[in-house]
Order: structure tokens, then sequence, then C-alpha cells
């Protein structure tokens, strides 16, 4: 009973403890690889480690962790961790990941996963022909970084649950995302959108003034009920999301960050809220116990609630319909068509929108994430950078000019 060195960079670790049914004493082997222990370092934590062992063999707590794969681990970690403790639309999309994971990573070893595995998959995921879509090059360094990302919180269970020593993804360089601007319109192009939709049905106009007075995800938007609006005080409360998922269908539930939050909106959007449930109250009365009544504000024609992606749809093609109205006009001039036609910026665009104007308008950091729903300030300092920069350059022009001012006024004294 004891450890031994078995390879250059391993140990043999035997335990012994208790008999069989024939008398003979039950003897536990267990190889350890330390390869990345210092070799000076090794032998002690071959004892460290052989003592654990043996607490674990007479405690009963022992796993034999050495024929497990990573695709049975992944297995087990869906099982007593993923399906209940995390969200649907999050289980979906690592489901979506572990279609490549697995199949690359998963006959191997828990054991024996090394960092040149992952890094060897990571490269592979960067090769021509990897695609779905079929499309040139490989996948984009945002996609692998969430494939990294969740083998990194997997091998983080194993680790803490005994089944490894250390995680070998914290071992590998993480694929580089370079931060980009979040997409959005700038003020004078919001100020046209605002325009445009006056001609527009109302239940949309109401949609896109609202996401770009408020802020809120397209989830957050669409699950909104008349409960959720304070006439009185001219505020909106969001605590609640509306999703689709395949399977599942569409169902309601808490907003991304688990609080509820309240934000404040200006007296024109109360207005144009009034005149939007006067339209929808005399909708429902056309129909009469047709309509399915969910106090929702945004509803399909016989009250439900409408499907969460219908206004990013719309809003998609209300920009390319108006961009191909502006392009096919021959009574404005080639040069001035650019001017007018709106850039391609999805609906989430507009939450993005929402936030850079008032973070332009000098609002402070903290307002500007307790408006979005951030958990943390540093999200939104993380995402709005480009724009959290630009305002502290006028920040420091104010202040150049504040005492440039100063100055020239003692010398004219």
């Amino acid at each position: 009973m004891g450890y031994k060195k078995s390879g250059k960079n391993s140990y043999k670790l035997t335990v012994s403890n208790g008999y069989n049914k024939n008398g003979k004493q039950n003897r536990f082997f267990k190889t350890i690889d330390l390869s990345h222990i210092p070799p000076k370092k090794q032998e002690a934590e071959a004892k460290r480690q052989f003592i654990l062992y043996q607490e674990e063999i007479k405690k009963g707590c022992y796993v034999n962790n050495e024929k497990i794969t990573f695709e049975e681990f992944i297995n087990h970690w869906i099982e007593n961790y993923a399906n209940s403790n995390l969200q649907p639309k999050t289980l979906l999309e690592y489901g979506r990941l572990l279609k490549r994971i697995t199949p690359a990573l998963g006959h191997l070893k828990l054991i024996q996963l090394q960092p040149i595995h992952l890094t060897s998959f990571y490269n592979n995921l960067r090769e021509n022909g990897i695609r779905e879509d079929n499309k040139d090059g490989g996948l984009s360094e945002k996609t692998i970084l969430h494939h990294h990302r969740l083998i990194s919180s997997i091998l983080t269970s194993a680790l803490q649950w005994g089944f490894i020593l250390n995680n070998p993804a914290s071992r590998v360089k993480a694929p580089k995302v370079i931060k980009k601007e979040a997409r959005h319109f700038n003020e004078e192009q919001t100020q046209y959108i605002l325009k445009l939709i006056e001609a527009e049905p109302l239940k949309y106009r109401v949609m896109i003034t609202l996401s770009i007075y408020g802020g809120m995800r397209q989830g957050e938007l669409t699950a909104l009920t008349w409960d959720d609006i304070e006439f009185n005080n001219s505020i909106i409360k969001i605590n609640k999301s509306l999703q689709h998922l395949p399977g599942k269908g569409t169902f309601i539930k808490s907003t991304k960050t688990e609080t509820s939050r309240v934000i404040s909106i200006p007296k024109s959007v109360l207005t144009l809220l009034r005149e939007y449930k006067l339209w929808q109250n005399i909708e429902r009365t056309k129909l009469g116990d047709l309509w399915h009544d969910n106090n929702a504000l945004f509803t399909t024609n016989d009250g439900s609630f409408i499907f969460p992606s219908t206004i990013s749809k719309w809003f998609l093609k209300f920009i390319r319909t108006h961009n191909k109205k502006i392009s096919n006009d021959s009574s404005i001039l080639e040069k001035d068509k650019l001017a007018l036609m709106l850039p391609e910026v999805n609906f989430h665009g507009l939450r993005h929108t929402s936030a850079t104007l008032l973070i332009n308008q000098n609002v402070d950091v903290s307002t500007v994430s307790k408006r979005l729903g951030h958990a943390r300030t540093s999200t939104t300092m993380d995402i709005y950078s480009h724009s959290l920069q630009k305002s502290d350059m006028l920040a420091a022009d104010k202040l150049e000019h504040l005492f440039t001012k100063s100055i020239l006024n003692k010398k004219q004294i």
C-alpha cells in the first residue's frame, strides 16, 4: 500500500481497504499524471494524492474515473447539473455546441484530455468547410470562444466533483475576439426612423418607439402586459420575457438577470400608449368571446401573445422596403440617396441605440446599466466602451475649454 513512480511523470497509487467474500484484501489502484507539476514537487503531490485517495476509499466516496470518457461525463453533467440549473434557451444553445464538441473529443478518456486536444479542436473549427451553411471559411472566433467556454465550464464541474485533478481548458489560451462597436443608429437616423414609422401600423409604431426609449430586449418587449404600465407614475415594470423554443413552444419566463426593473418613460410615449390601448380595446370588442384575453400589449389578431421574433422580422422588412423606395425614386439625386438610406441594423440594434444615445447625452453609466437590466455595470462598460470613450474625450475637451477660457480671462484682466 502506498505510491510509487510508474513513468516519467506518473505515479501509481495502491490502497487496501477491507476484505472480499473470499477473505482476500480489497486493493484499489490508480495511476495519476503529474506532468503539470514541476519534477521536484511531483513526489510531494503524489503523497498528497495518495492520502486523498485513501480517504475516498475508506469513506466510500471513490469514483473510478479512469474509464470515464469525456462524452460520458458530459452526459453526467447534463443530467446532474445542466437540466436543473440552466435556462431552456441556454440548454438549447449548449446542445448545438455539443454537436461539434462530442464527436471531436467525446471518445477521449476524461483524465487524458489535454490542452493540445482542445487547441487542435479549435483549429479544426477555423478550417474551411466546417460551417453548416456551406459558406467559405471557418467559424468565427466568437463562436469558437463559445465552444471553449462550454468545455471549460464542463471541465470545471469535473474538477470540483473530483473526476480530474486540473482543468486542461484553463491552460489553453482562449480564442481572442476583437471587440466591435455594437451596431446602432445615430441621433439623426433615429429621429428619421421615428418620423418614418408615423405612417406604419400603430402596433409596430408603439413597439419601435418603446424599444428606442426603453432599450428593452425583444423578449421583454413582447412579454409586456398592461399591468406593467403605470400611466400615473410614467413608468414601465420589466419583470418577464417571452421566448419560443422548438419542442417547447412560446412561453413566459423571468428576465435575463432574474431581477425586475422599473424604467421611466416620457409623456409623449405615454400618449402613444393611451392611443394604442384605445385601438386595442376596439379590436377586442369586435372579436368578443373569440378574443384571448392575456392582457398583453402586443398580440396577434385574436389577442394571443405575439410571436417573439415578429417584431425583428417586421423591422428588417421595414428598413429594406424604405431603402428600396429611396433607391428607386428618380426624383432624388443619386448623391442624396445614400444619406436617406438606413443601415441594416437589426431590431436588437435599437436597444444599443437607446444606450448609446443616453451615453452621448452624458447620462452616467450606472443609470444606463439599470435601464438596460445589466446585472453588473462592468457589462455595460464592456459593451459600450466605444461610446464611453467618445464621451470621455468630450469630457476632456470640456475641461480644456474650461481652463483655457479661465486663463484667457485672467490675461485680459
